[in-house]
């Protein structure tokens, strides 16, 4: 039986390999290595303007990748003073994606930024700094670049504890979170501060949003759920 393929979206950033100093289109390979151990088969997909249609047309499943803040503006805000790196061509790209994915129900995991995106899609906002909200920066390792370790309760009877088990040690890098869901959407986890930590939309065959990155953790569960989920739908799309 083939494999469900599995679209994950892209930065696209100035990079450096070999004799080469060039933009490109790239995400962390744990992604992957994450989507092929879960026994998806892994596709990049860089922002696109159009074509979207086209894009999902060859996907099973799709994972929303971290990265940069999104532009304020899309949930009707001025920017904070830390909020940075905005790419507003991947944000109305991914936005575009993830908005056809999910009229299609196709299976979504959207990861730290990806589960901005999601909430954003659907009409929510965010925290554009959590610290000022929690008071300490236990969500982002101080240097940047090292993951944080903390752990989240997950919401009884939410697919990511039917996933996780009640309580979950997770690696996160992010200095926003949620702040208004938005429609359909339900907390399915919080860190012991009260941040949410994930939603999800118990409508759709399977849209999950962690905050955490699950890709740089030894438990693939989540994976293997997009993946298995994937492949049902594969199987009804024949």
């Amino acid at each position: 039986m083939a494999r469900p393929l599995i679209g994950i979206t892209t930065y696209v950033v100035p990079a450096k390999w070999s004799y080469w100093d060039l933009e490109a289109a790239l995400v962390p390979a744990a992604y992957v290595q994450a989507v092929e151990q879960a026994g998806g088969r892994a596709l990049l997909v860089p922002p696109a303007d159009d074509a979207v249609d086209e894009t999902l047309d060859g996907l099973d499943g799709l994972v929303f990748s971290g990265g940069a803040d999104l532009d304020p503006e899309l949930y009707g805000q001025e920017a904070h003073e830390e909020t940075f790196g905005t790419v507003r061509a991947r944000d109305d790209a991914e936005l575009a994606l993830l908005t056809g994915a999910l009229a299609r129900d196709m299976p979504v995991l959207a990861i730290c930024r990806g589960s901005q995106v999601l909430n954003v899609a659907r009409g929510g906002d965010l925290v554009q700094h959590l610290p000022d909200v929690v008071g300490d920066e236990k969500h982002k390792h101080d240097p940047p670049g090292v993951f944080a370790d903390h752990d989240v309760d997950l919401v009884p009877g939410s697919r990511v504890q039917r996933l996780l088990g009640d309580r979950a040690p997770v690696k996160s890098h992010h200095h926003q979170g949620f702040g208004k869901l938005g429609e359909g959407l339900r907390e399915s986890a919080r860190a012991d501060d009260g941040t949410i930590e994930a939603v999800e939309d118990t409508a759709q065959r399977f849209t999950v949003g962690v905050l955490w990155h699950p890709e740089a953790g030894e438990d693939f569960a989540l994976f293997q759920g997009l993946v298995d989920e994937a492949r049902r739908y594969a199987e009804e799309r024949r």
